[in-house]
């Protein structure tokens, strides 16, 4: 399992924080996006103006209900105001905003049930929110005329919109019910399908809008006749306001900064182990908005650390989201209020443990992106602001224990120089330290956190040092240790996250072992872990990730196991997580990596099934991607362009083309890198190369080094 694979079992600072940016603005987040034919570009206009100027009422704001907490206003909104190209991309910027916007509306008349596009974006949409939720907006038309073929120009409701997809972004003919509301006829008839379409946003009764607009209305007739009235009493009322108002302010700010230390401490805290990316986003959200109209350099304190935690909040779940350029900058603005904080009392170690967690945030971005050198920087910074913890309070088990994650972090970069026996001494080091820390205070839940990540990686380190008899006790621990943390928690999703990567290591240890039977068993944990947590929260980005992993891992196991139908549904869904993935930032090295696995998988599907020809379209278009691809580890990179030409070389002999064979297997040793740290798994792939090039003796030279390790030829290679 590559280091990328593994990033989320990094030791994790005390507070791992989630949260967004959906309700907070930003060309990165939409509130909502509008799908409309553009005959129907009017009706858009006032729409998008309506939402953009409508204000919740109070009483509603802040309110937790299933689409998360209500905002204040409903911005930004996306709509395209260019004409569709006439191509059959929507295009890198409308995918974006599809996949980054919480709510479609469809503007629905027979023009747009009509439209290419917006039967397109509509499929987008649900690809990549399966369980998303989208509104429909009668302009014209009537919703499902075409069920009578006498009616079927009369139809409103793109067929995209009429029916229901299933978990593989493939269209069913069961019928779906969107929420409609109806903007024909009237102002005022317009005017209460608008708020039908808000109240089904907020998920609120619609009577609740209907009221309280109704008596804004009335409102606001009351003040302009009152305006007069009440310029007559101000001018003589002034002195007394201007006490009263200083007095109320004063009480007003110690309530909001009261109710924003709840929010960002048990509010937030209750709602982490959920995982409810749309709640904990309007946590953060509420309370930038608070701080946003004040000068950083005038805050105290507490509000200058309450500030950066919201940005963090939102930066970490940007994260989860996949949109790393927005959760970079939340992280950086987070950075320079703990600095300052830090500026204005250097003493105080609590301040640099604030900066310390945000410092490894940054590593972890730049460790999705592929950037090793900046991910290594952050960490060694991590590891200085942990020391200056240590010796401003030697006796905090809380700064010894950030000492001590500091030390597996560095551990990790070991890893990533394939310095494998160095670090598994750092692992062991530091995981004696974690063990007396757990057992001393095992209801601690940092400690327990701490202890899990450092058997994940002393159990990965083992195995790329080829001691899989030691790597894999530990990983049996780890998941008996998570299983039981997860049940104690009650479903928090932090372990429940970290069973699916657990589950699927351990398949992998069994697997390499000769164990294939148990190692699909626990393939199937991972993914069964991962789909728990896609009900919660189907847009987090790491979630679909891990479980797209899980399912080409158990449809290796599968295909072993001449399961072939069983493994082509894995695939099949995997590989719509990646596509899905892939539309958000093409750019992302993670999930470039996902879709090649994805085809890796189809062609050895292919293989199995005796479709040469199409195991050698999917191969080449995985070397492809392999060949334009940089991870954190170019050793690995070299392994990835290695395999996928073995497999190539594969289909043309298969085919029939024993020289191109031959060449792509020659091009496949070239590719293997010269190194002595060689993990197993990557042993086996150039010894499965030499195999094919007839050089027996260094091949059998390797498998003997393989066979002393305790390592057996997995049954699920082809070939």
């Amino acid at each position: 399992m590559n280091l990328l694979a593994r990033r989320s079992e990094w030791t994790r600072p005390e507070k791992d924080r989630a949260a967004a940016t959906p309700f907070a603005g930003g060309s990165q987040h939409y509130f909502a996006f509008i799908s409309y034919s553009h005959r129907d570009a009017p009706v858009a206009d006032w729409l998008q103006e309506e939402l953009e100027g409508f204000k919740v009422p109070m009483q509603l704001v802040g309110r937790i209900t299933k689409h998360g907490s209500i905002p204040r206003r409903l911005t930004p909104v996306f709509r395209d105001l260019e004409e569709l190209p006439a191509s059959d991309d929507l295009g890198t910027e409308i995918h974006e905003a599809i996949s980054t916007s919480r709510f479609l509306i469809v503007l629905c008349s027979p023009e747009s049930a009509k439209s290419r596009w917006t039967n397109a974006e509509i499929e987008a949409f649900k690809l990549a929110h399966p369980e998303g939720f989208m509104l429909a907006a009668i302009v014209a038309g009537e919703p499902f005329a075409s069920d009578d073929p006498e009616h079927e120009a009369e139809e409103c409701l793109p067929r995209a919109l009429r029916f229901k997809y299933d978990r593989r972004g493939r269209i069913t003919d069961k019928r779906a019910e969107p929420l409609a509301a109806d903007l024909r006829g009237s102002a005022d008839n317009r005017r209460l399908g608008f708020l039908k379409l808000v109240a089904g946003m907020l998920d609120v009764g619609l009577d609740d809008l209907v009221r309280r607009d109704a008596v804004r209305r009335q409102r606001r007739l009351a003040l302009l006749a009152a305006a007069s009235l009440a310029g007559m009493i101000v001018t003589s009322g002034l002195a007394i306001t201007a006490i009263e108002a200083r007095d109320a302010a004063r009480d007003q700010r110690r309530e909001a900064e009261g109710l924003i230390s709840f929010m960002l401490g048990d509010l937030q805290q209750k709602l982490q182990p959920i995982g409810r990316l749309d709640a904990l986003d309007g946590v953060g959200a509420r309370v930038l908005d608070y701080y946003k109209k004040q000068d950083k350099a005038d805050l105290s304190d507490s509000a200058l650390k309450q500030r950066s935690q919201a940005l963090a909040l939102m930066g970490a779940v940007a994260n989860s989201r996949g949109n790393l350029d927005a959760s970079m900058r939340l992280y950086q603005e987070a950075l320079a209020g703990t600095a300052e904080a830090i500026r204005r009392n250097p003493q105080d170690p609590e301040r640099y443990y604030e900066h310390a967690q945000n410092v490894f945030y940054t590593a972890d971005i730049a460790l999705r992106r592929g950037d090793a050198k900046g991910a290594l920087a952050a960490l060694q910074e991590y590891k200085s602001l942990a020391d200056k913890m240590v010796a401003l309070a030697p006796d905090s088990m809380k700064y010894r224990m950030e000492a001590q994650n500091a030390t597996v972090n560095l551990g990790t970069t070991m890893y990533t120089q394939r310095r494998f026996p160095e670090a598994a001494a750092q692992f062991e080091q530091a995981l004696r330290s974690m063990d007396a820390f757990a057992t001393a205070d095992p209801q601690n839940e940092e400690y327990q956190k701490s202890l899990v990540e450092t058997l994940a990686w002393s159990a990965d380190a083992h195995f790329a040092g080829g001691q899989l008899d030691v790597a894999t006790p530990e990983r049996e621990r780890h998941v008996a240790l998570l299983e039981r943390l997860l049940k104690r928690s009650r479903g928090d999703v932090y372990y429940g996250e970290k069973l699916i990567t657990a589950h699927r290591a351990l398949a992998g240890l069994y697997a390499y072992r000769g164990r294939l039977d148990v190692a699909t068993a626990q393939a199937r944990e991972a993914a069964a872990h991962a789909d728990q947590l896609l009900a919660v929260e189907g847009n987090n980005s790491k979630w679909l990730e891990y479980s797209a992993q899980a399912r080409f891992v158990l449809a290796q196991y599968l295909l072993a196991s001449a399961k072939r139908a069983e493994a082509a549904s894995e695939i099949d869904t995997g590989c719509a997580v990646a596509k899905s993935l892939i539309a958000r930032d093409p750019k992302v090295s993670d999930w470039r990596i996902l879709r090649r696995s994805c085809l890796i998988a189809k062609a050895n599907l292919d293989l199995a099934s005796g479709s040469a020809t199409g195991a050698l379209a999917n191969a080449n278009q995985a070397l492809e991607i392999a060949r334009s691809t940089r991870s954190t580890d170019p050793v690995d990179d070299g392994y990835a362009i290695a395999k996928a030409s073995r497999i190539a070389g594969d289909a043309q002999r298969a085919l029939g083309n024993r020289a191109a064979a031959t060449q792509l297997w020659t091009q496949a040793l070239a590719a293997v890198p010269r190194t002595a740290a060689e993990r197993p798994m990557e042993m086996s792939e150039h010894a499965l190369i030499l195999k094919r090039l007839g050089r027996s003796a260094e091949s059998a030279q390797l498998a003997g080094k393989l066979s002393a390790m305790g390592y057996r030829e997995p049954e699920f290679r082809i070939g």
